[in-house]
């Protein structure tokens, strides 16, 4: 469980991207929710301790002479779950300015004694991607990596919403196509150590019985405002609850909405 528990928010949390796209979505965007210099830290806990932090954050860079961006997102154990696992993964994206089409993605993945990167190239006009590990692919006409999904959502995706509506995803991760389905359940404001935050509740369907007793034992939260932000996480297991938090930002391109 230690990779479940703390690479869950960089695959969920941007998983989370493509509800109903289409070539006609996705070829100009205007931005509107993040910017250059957007940093989000994460903390993973168990009750009171404390196992892991994560991080996502953006820069713009230049490409061949055209505006993209570089989105990066980390995860690591900390204290007593770092001396037992020994995690810290990273999960890298070169992304469109345009359209948050991925043109490269980089996972470089450190657990325990386990370690393996692979760097990915993106042909979105051939429909293909070209793997440093298992060579070429074919893929649907649009398909993000799981970081550049991440902010194409937040771009294109969080508004008129339906409840109990299912959405399936395709991202290419870990040399594979991935299909994953994810339910939007409504909205909920939320209590975090920031303030109280308006948010939509999403809950991926997961499969029961290896893992988890419900499908509704994953659940994540996404704040209702102008930027989009991944705020909760939580788990439940058969050994408690686990949370994933959202306890520093900085370089927004909104102010959070916080309830009174």
């Amino acid at each position: 469980m230690k990779t479940n528990l703390l690479i869950i928010l960089v695959v969920l949390f941007s998983g989370i991207s493509n509800f109903g796209f289409g070539q006609e979505n996705v070829d100009h965007i205007e931005k509107k929710s993040f910017k250059s210099g957007e940093r989000l830290k994460y903390l993973m806990h168990y009750g009171i301790i404390n196992g892991g932090v994560a991080t996502l954050s953006v820069v713009d860079r230049k490409f061949k002479g055209r505006k993209i961006y570089n989105a990066k997102a980390v995860a690591r154990t900390i204290g007593i779950t770092d001396k037992l696992y020994n995690v810290h993964d990273i999960y890298e994206s070169y992304f469109d300015a345009t359209n948050c089409k991925p043109i490269i993605s980089i996972r470089d993945i450190t657990e325990g004694s386990y370690k393996t990167y692979n760097k990915v190239f993106y042909n979105h006009v051939k429909h293909w991607v070209m793997s440093s590990k298992s060579g070429r692919h074919e893929v649907p006409d649009t398909i993000f990596d799981v970081v550049s999904a991440f902010y194409y959502a937040r771009e294109n995706i969080f508004k008129d919403l339906k409840i109990n509506k299912d959405v399936k995803i395709p991202t290419y991760f870990s040399d594979e196509i991935n299909i994953m389905t994810i339910r939007y359940s409504g909205i909920e404001v939320i209590e975090t150590d920031l303030g109280k935050i308006e948010c939509m509740k999403f809950n991926p369907v997961v499969e029961v019985g290896r893992i988890f007793d419900t499908q509704d034992d994953l659940t994540f939260w996404i704040s209702n405002d102008e930027n989009y932000l991944p705020i909760r996480m939580k788990m439940n297991l058969f050994i408690g609850s686990f949370k994933c938090d959202l306890v520093e930002y900085s370089g927004l391109k909104h102010e959070i909405n916080f309830e009174k």
